[in-house]
């Protein structure tokens, strides 16, 4: 075999130690440890942050650190949705003006400059010729496509749009159409009839493939435009529909697809398709957004059939490791409705239900009892530090009823400290033993009450009323968000200075019975129960003006406990079993792909 030099054209250098920043392709020998090693790129796909609202038969456009997901199903109809991806989470967009499902599968636009024409509207099915510009928070009604079709193929940018093969409710199109940012006009026809078919590329270099033929087939026949005319390209591996794609024509990918859902993903060069990494969910009838080396794949039907869905494939000298929830060990009593306060490595756990008085301690991994209240008690609010916590009202089990005991915990006994003024629960508690405060609850909705270390007196009051809300923050920059009030479950959020309360950002969904800390600039939203009333694993974060999801938690849950930070909380207890389940949320983060080479490498 050759050496090494005389293929290269040099040595393999040695080092003492790994470069710290080393360039894709570089080989070295660290003589410290004795291991050749180098900095290949990787491919992979990884999970990304859960879609607020459920997306099947939905679009997609931008890349992958700034995309758009809009549309789709259900209802049956369309829905006018749209949402943003900051390329960990997603959050509210502008919604659009005609609902709709299965217009075109992708366009090269951008999250502020997108465009999204035809499909099927309500009632459903209605064909629509509609076109809309969107930039990057309201969409606009523009000139209407001269054919009402769906399911077809899209690519370009937003004034420089294409629109190729589809349905129009009784036959599969070839027809093509281009958009000049004004006006629509005929292209060059197809060869195959299709629909469902994957896309990429721009207007004068565009791809279709894959999709649905006559007769009734899937097929993996690809076919390239060069702005007036298409020509046939290489086939995929792997006929299918309801596929999604992105890139540019000589550098593409194709990934999911049906008629059952599929993680194939392929990657085209120009002529020809070679199989690559599969997902890591399986999707079809899904969007697809970003570059072949940073493609973004959201909503449609999964194994989970949630239509939440978002995973993102990267070529990169990088290994990113996604945002995550991971299961600790669990609590020696399932609870809920408990006071909660602390860090992710030292959380503390106070009453809850079944009736309970008694604490417990998490200690990075696992938990242990604490100290007894000699109160039984739940709905109640804590706040501060596992060894110098608070713990404040609730719902008394003996005599029943909302009570206004309040008692210090140092972290092995609990000390009686002044009541309150008025007996609550249900509310949520802000700051640490020596400043905090108490907001909301059921009793007194939208009262504030500050605590300064020896006594309590009232704030000014909340502009919402609300109970059964996550707090964060301190007691001079607090935050209280999402919880309940008649006749539902919340949005809304609001910040508080000490001393007045102002709004804060929507949440992208509601939130009651929930959980949550961090921050008033940087804070989570935990679980609790959801918009269709179920015990939800939705998660979100707040940057101090607005919300984007973040992962999912493995299990839902109402009344949990939360403590930590955006960076890592651990979520304890909820559900009406009650739960012993822990959980631990790590940030997402990179690291250099540095490989150890060996033989067989």
């Amino acid at each position: 075999m050759a050496a090494y030099k005389t293929l290269k054209g040099q040595s393999i250098r040695q080092v003492a130690q790994d470069p710290t920043n080393p360039i894709e392709g570089e080989i070295w020998y660290n003589t410290t440890i004795g291991v050749l090693k180098g900095f290949p790129a990787l491919l992979a796909w990884s999970s990304g942050g859960s879609l607020s609202t459920g997306h099947q038969d939905t679009m997609a456009a931008g890349t992958q650190t700034a995309g758009l997901c809009f549309g789709g199903t259900p209802p049956t109809g369309g829905i006018v949705a749209t949402e943003e991806y900051n390329g960990s989470g997603w959050a509210a967009g502008g919604d659009m003006n005609t609902a709709r499902r299965g217009a075109a599968k992708f366009s090269a636009a951008t999250q502020t400059a997108a465009l999204v024409f035809g499909g099927s509207g309500p009632p459903n099915p209605t064909l629509t010729n509609a076109t809309e510009e969107y930039n990057g928070s309201s969409w606009t009604s523009v000139n209407n496509m001269p054919v009402a079709k769906y399911i077809m193929g899209g690519a370009g940018i937003q004034t420089a749009a294409l629109s190729f093969g589809g349905y129009n409710g009784t036959v599969k199109l070839a027809t093509t159409e281009e958009y000049d940012g004004t006006n629509w006009t005929s292209g060059g026809a197809m060869s195959t009839a299709r629909y469902s078919l994957g896309s990429a590329g721009l207007q004068t270099a565009a791809l279709g493939f894959g999709g649905n033929a006559n007769p009734p087939t899937t097929i993996s026949e690809t076919e390239e435009y060069n702005g007036s005319s298409w020509t046939s390209g290489g086939d995929l591996n792997s006929g299918r529909r309801y596929i999604a794609g992105a890139g540019l024509q000589n550098a593409a990918l194709g990934f999911g697809g049906g008629p059952a859902a599929i993680v194939l993903t392929e990657m085209y060069d120009g002529s020809s398709w070679t199989n690559t990494v599969d997902m890591g969910i399986a999707q079809k009838n899904h969007g697809g957004a970003g570059l072949q080396s940073a493609a973004l794949a959201c909503g449609g039907e999964s194994p989970t059939n949630s239509r939440r869905v978002t995973q993102e494939f990267n070529i990169s000298t990088t290994v990113f490791t996604p945002s995550a929830w991971a299961s600790s060990g669990n609590m020696t009593t399932g609870r809920r409705h408990m006071g909660s306060s602390g860090t992710s490595t030292l959380a503390l756990s106070a009453g809850g239900l079944p009736y309970s008085g008694t604490a417990e301690e998490f200690n990075t991994s696992s938990w242990t009892n604490g100290g007894s209240m000699n109160t039984t008690r739940t709905y109640l609010s804590g706040f501060g530090l596992q060894t110098a916590s608070m713990a404040t009202m609730g719902f008394r089990q003996s005599p029943p009823g909302p009570n206004t005991s309040t008692k210090t915990y140092d972290g092995s006994s609990w000390t009686n400290a002044p009541a309150v003024p008025a007996a609550n629960n249900f509310n949520v508690g802000v700051g640490i033993l020596t400043a905090g405060f108490a907001a909301g609850g059921e009793s007194d909705m939208d009262s504030t009450l500050e605590w300064n270390g020896s006594s309590w007196t009232a704030g000014n009051n909340m502009n919402i009323d609300r109970d059964r809300a996550g707090g964060a923050g301190t007691s001079t920059a607090g935050f209280v968000f999402a919880g309940e009030a008649p006749p539902g479950r919340l949005v809304s959020s609001e910040e508080y200075d000490g001393t007045n309360w102002t709004s804060g950002g929507n949440l992208n969904s509601q939130h009651g019975d929930t959980a949550g800390d961090g921050l008033q600039t940087a804070a989570m939203c935990v679980s609790g129960y959801g918009p269709d009333g179920g015990e939800s694993k939705s998660c979100e974060i707040y940057d101090g003006t607005s919300w984007r999801t973040t992962a999912s938690s493995a299990t839902g849950q109402q009344g949990p406990g939360a403590a930590g930070t955006t960076a890592s909380m651990v979520k304890f207890g909820g559900n009406t079993g009650p739960s012993a389940t822990t959980e631990i949320f790590t940030e997402g983060s990179t690291s250099p792909n540095i490989k150890k080479i060996t033989s067989s490498t």
